[in-house]
C-alpha cells in the first residue's frame, strides 16, 4: 500500500477505518508512530458500533526521511481534513489519540466545538523549555536526528511498530505546535477523557495535569498503572478501549 503521495507504507502501519454510525470515532496515533499503535482502540470503537476513521498522518508509517520533512502544519491539516470527512458522514464525532494524537486532539477540539468528547492518552501540551533549547544546539551543531523515542512499552508483547530513529527538526515543530495549542486549551468545552500513564519514559505526566487544568470542559481522568507511555499497546490496552468506549457512548448519547 501506498500514500497519496506515492510514498510506500511499512506493512501492518496502514490507515484504518470501518462502517458504522450514526455517530463516528477520530483515532489518532503519535509522534514517529502509527495507526499500529491505534488499531485495538480503533476495533474497539468499531465492535462498539461507531463509524471510525485511523488516519496516516504525513511523514509516518514509511521512512524517517519521509517524517523529516513534515511538521505540525502538515499533520494538524491532515487531522483537520480526517475530522471533516468523518463528520461528513455521522452525526456527531469523538476525537481520541494518543500522545502527539492527543495534542491534534485537542488541537481539534479547541476549533470544533460541535465535537462531542475527546479521549487524550498521555497527551504533550508542553516541552521543557530546557530540552527544546537542547534540541536547538544539536541541530545548530549538525545533528538532524537523535535514536527514537518509540517502543515505551511495558510489556514485552506490546512491541509498537515505531521508527528506529527520531528526525530533530519536525520534533521541533511538535514543541511549538504544543507551546501554541496550550494557549487555546481553555476553547475546548466538551467533555474530556484524560488517561495517563505515571510512568513514562516519552511524555512527562505532568502535561495530563496542564490539560486537565487549562480545558473549560468536564474533565474526567483515569490512571494507567501498569503501562508506559505507548498504553494502547500496553498491560493497560483493555481498561483503555472499555474507558473509551463508555465514554463515547455517554458523551454521544447527549
Amino acid at each position: 500500500m501506498q500514500t497519496p503521495d506515492g510514498k510506500d507504507i511499512i506493512p501492518g502501519c496502514e490507515p484504518w477505518s470501518a462502517p458504522g454510525g450514526p455517530h463516528g470515532v477520530l483515532v489518532l496515533h503519535g509522534f514517529t508512530g502509527n495507526p499500529q499503535s491505534m488499531r485495538g482502540l480503533a476495533a474497539a470503537c468499531a465492535s462498539a458500533g461507531f463509524a471510525v476513521d485511523l488516519p496516516l498522518l504525513p511523514g509516518h508509517g514509511t521512512s524517517v526521511a519521509d517524517l523529516a520533512t513534515t511538521s505540525w502544519a502538515d499533520w494538524s491539516d491532515a487531522a483537520a481534513d480526517a475530522y471533516r470527512s468523518l463528520a461528513a458522514r455521522v452525526d456527531t464525532v469523538v476525537v481520541a489519540g494518543l500522545s502527539m494524537g492527543g495534542s491534534l486532539t485537542a488541537w481539534l477540539a479547541s476549533r470544533h466545538p460541535e465535537i462531542a468528547g475527546i479521549v487524550c492518552i498521555n497527551p504533550v501540551v508542553s516541552v521543557p523549555d530546557e530540552t527544546v533549547a537542547a534540541l536547538r544546539d544539536l541541530v545548530a551543531g549538525g545533528v538532524d536526528q537523535v535514536p527514537s523515542i518509540g517502543g515505551d512499552v511495558a510489556d514485552p508483547a506490546g512491541q509498537e511498530k515505531a521508527y528506529d530513529a527520531t528526525p530533530l527538526a519536525p520534533l521541533l515543530s511538535l514543541a511549538a505546535g504544543a507551546d501554541d495549542l496550550r494557549a487555546d486549551l481553555a476553547k475546548i468545552e466538551c467533555p474530556v477523557l484524560i488517561m495517563t500513564s505515571p510512568e513514562d519514559h516519552v511524555v512527562e505526566p505532568v502535561n495530563s495535569d496542564l490539560m486537565a487544568d487549562a480545558v473549560s470542559g468536564p474533565v474526567e481522568r483515569v490512571t494507567l498503572e501498569r503501562s508506559y507511555h505507548v498504553a494502547t499497546l500496553d498491560y493497560d490496552k483493555d481498561l483503555i478501549n472499555e474507558r473509551a468506549v463508555e465514554f463515547a457512548r455517554r458523551v454521544t448519547a447527549a
